[in-house]
C-alpha cells in the first residue's frame, strides 16, 4: 500500500515541535538560515514525526488486512534508518509492505515500510514490529533506579552520568503531534468515547528534547555543529503505554554519547556518529521504552 500527495506544511512542522519542546533549529522557520552548511533549503519535517505518520499508516494497513493486535506481544519496536530529510511543503509518499505474521512460530508481525520525497529518493527506510519481549535494549549502563520524582529536571543523577530530562504526558500534545503528524487526533483520544491512548512514537518523540536539553547543558551550539538523525531503534512496552494517563511523569534517561567509527562496505555509513542510549520510565521504576539512536555532525555529509 502506497499513499502519495502528502506534504507537511510549516505549520504542521510547528505543532509537532511545539508539542514536544523540540527547539532544533532545523524545524525553526527563522532560525534554520542560521544553521552552518545547511543543505535543506528549508524547515525540515521532525525525525519522530515522520516515524509517527508512518506507524499510523501501518495501524490502517493491518486493518484492511483484517490483522489485530495481540496483547501476547507485549512491545512494539521501531527501526527506522533516515537516507534524507523532507522539507516543509514538499510532497511525498509513504508505502506500507504486507503484513508479515510468524506469530505461531513464535515470533509476531512486522510490516517494512518506506517514504520517498518528491523524486522519488528514499527519506526513511524501516520496520515496525510486534514482538514477545523487547527487540532493543537501551544497554548495561541503566539500572532502574527509585526516586526519579524528588530529583531536579535536567539534572545528573547522583552517582552517575545519566542525565534526566522530565516530561508530562498530556492530551493536547498528543493530539496536536497527532495532527503535525498528518494524522486523525480520535483515533488515538477523544474524550467524548472515553478513549485515551498516547501513541507510542509520540511519548518517544520526547526523546528530541531530551536530547536538546542535554546537548544543551553540555554547551552544544546547535547552529554551528548541526547534527542529524541517521537512525533510531525504539521498543515500547505496550502494556505501560495504554496506561499511560494525562499528567503522568515521564522519566527520560539519557547516557554519554558513544563515538561510532565510520562503517565499511556496502550500505554502510561511512561517516563518524554518536550513539545515544535512552531509557523512558513511568511512575518511578517502571520502564516504558528502550531507544538507541545514532547522529552525525551534518558537515559529515556535505561535499565541498
Amino acid at each position: 500500500m502506497t499513499q502519495g500527495h502528502l506534504a507537511f506544511d510549516q505549520i504542521h512542522i510547528d505543532i509537532a515541535r511545539n508539542s514536544t519542546d523540540d527547539f532544533n533549529p532545523f524545524h525553526d522557520p527563522l532560525r534554520w538560515r542560521n544553521i552552518g552548511g545547511n543543505p535543506f533549503g528549508a524547515p525540515i519535517a521532525l525525525g519522530f514525526q515522520i516515524e509517527f505518520l508512518v506507524s499510523d499508516r501501518v495501524m490502517r494497513h493491518r486493518q484492511t488486512e483484517g490483522v489485530t493486535d495481540s496483547n501476547a506481544l507485549t512491545h512494539r519496536n521501531f527501526e527506522f534508518s533516515f537516507a534524507g530529510a523532507l522539507r516543509a511543503n514538499e510532497g511525498f509518499s509513504v508505502g506500507v509492505r504486507k503484513t508479515v505474521d510468524k506469530t505461531a512460530q513464535g515470533g509476531g508481525l512486522s510490516n517494512r515500510a518506506v517514504v520517498r520525497n518528491a523524486a522519488g529518493e528514499p527519506a526513511l527506510i524501516g520496520t515496525q514490529s510486534d514482538t514477545v519481549g523487547a527487540r532493543f535494549a537501551a544497554g548495561d549502563a541503566f539500572v532502574v533506579p527509585t526516586g526519579l520524582s524528588s530529583l531536579p529536571d535536567r539534572s545528573i543523577m547522583p552517582g552517575t552520568d545519566l542525565f534526566l530530562k522530565r516530561k508530562f504526558m498530556n492530551t493536547s500534545n498528543a493530539k496536536n503531534f497527532a495532527l503535525g503528524a498528518l494524522c486523525r487526533q480520535h483515533d488515538y483520544i477523544d474524550e467524548l468515547a472515553e478513549r485515551v491512548f498516547f501513541a507510542p512514537l509520540f511519548s518517544a518523540s520526547l526523546i528530541s528534547c531530551a536530547l536538546l536539553e542535554h546537548g544543551w547543558s553540555r554547551g552544544h551550539d546547535f547552529e554551528a555543529e548541526p547534527m542529524v538523525y541517521t537512525s533510531h531503534k525504539i521498543s515500547v512496552d505496550m502494556a505501560e503505554q495504554h496506561r499511560l494517563r494525562s499528567n503522568d511523569r515521564l522519566h527520560i534517561l539519557v547516557a554519554p554519547p558513544e563515538p561510532i567509527p565510520p562503517s565499511k562496505g556496502l550500505g554502510k555509513i561511512c561517516v563518524e556518529q554518536q550513539h545515544y542510549r535512552c531509557l523512558g520510565i513511568v511512575g518511578d521504576d517502571r520502564p516504558l521504552f528502550h531507544a538507541s539512536l545514532q547522529l552525525a555532525p551534518l558537515q559529515a555529509f556535505l561535499v565541498d
